[in-house]
């Protein structure tokens, strides 16, 4: 499958997964879509994040949880999305289960 094919999928996922997060009682935000490569290696020598990130390819998006007006952080907070994200398809890895760096607002298409 080429890139376009695959960011394209992903889009389609993302749209999902912010339909669930608002079905499930949640606000939702966007956060990082797209990064540079220079801004990634900025962040892996920070140690928030890899120098190779799917954000480079557009194939991960972080998402910012809200309820009730409160910015959420917490892993349990982002599970339920997590768990329907990795259901979409079965290249999609959640943050949250990440054993390095756990991301739990990170969402990913795998490039393979």
């Amino acid at each position: 499958m080429i890139l376009l094919e695959k960011q394209t999928k992903f889009a389609l996922n993302v749209s999902a997964l912010i339909k669930f997060i608002f079905d499930i009682g949640f606000q939702c935000t966007l956060g990082e879509a797209e990064r540079s490569k220079e801004q990634a290696e900025i962040y892996a020598k920070s140690g928030k994040g890899i120098a190779d990130s799917l954000h480079c390819k557009r194939l991960a998006i972080d998402l910012n949880l809200f309820k009730d007006g409160v910015y959420l952080t917490e892993f349990k907070d982002y599970e339920q999305a997590g768990v329907f994200w990795e259901k979409l398809n079965p290249l999609n890895r959640w943050g949250g289960r990440f054993s390095k760096l756990v991301d739990s607002n990170h969402f990913e298409m795998q490039d393979i």
